[in-house]
């Protein structure tokens, strides 16, 4: 496929998708449906409060999660998937199953290099 490179719009898709922990929110809000802040946080162990609350703000701005907060004390907040958002899952399992493709090729370059 070609496209015109100065009307390529991966660096626009990249910019909202790009870095450690954005995909591994939304694979968890995809296959796990609403959750707490604490719930994502314990389901991603090295990820800091400031870096997720900041990552959460980043696909919330982008209309990707919506962010619910009930009216309780102590206050309950909530994060899901926007039917939008949804939209990413196709993207998401093939980048997730690119990636177990290729770390079995890595391992199979090892095995014959190693």
């Amino acid at each position: 496929m070609k496209y015109e490179l100065n009307a390529c719009k991966v660096e626009d898709a990249l910019s909202i998708l790009v870095g450690k922990w954005k995909p591994i929110i939304l694979l968890h809000l995809l296959n796990n449906g609403t959750q707490r802040f604490n719930q994502l946080r314990r389901s991603m162990p090295g990820i800091t409060q400031k870096m997720l609350t900041k990552q959460l703000r980043e696909l919330e701005a982008e209309d990707i999660i919506e962010r619910v907060v009930y009216p309780e004390v102590p206050p309950r907040v909530e994060y899901s998937i926007t039917e939008y958002g949804k939209s990413l899952q196709p993207i998401l399992e093939a980048m997730h199953d690119w990636g177990v493709r290729h770390t079995l090729h890595k391992q199979k370059l090892q095995t014959q290099h190693g």
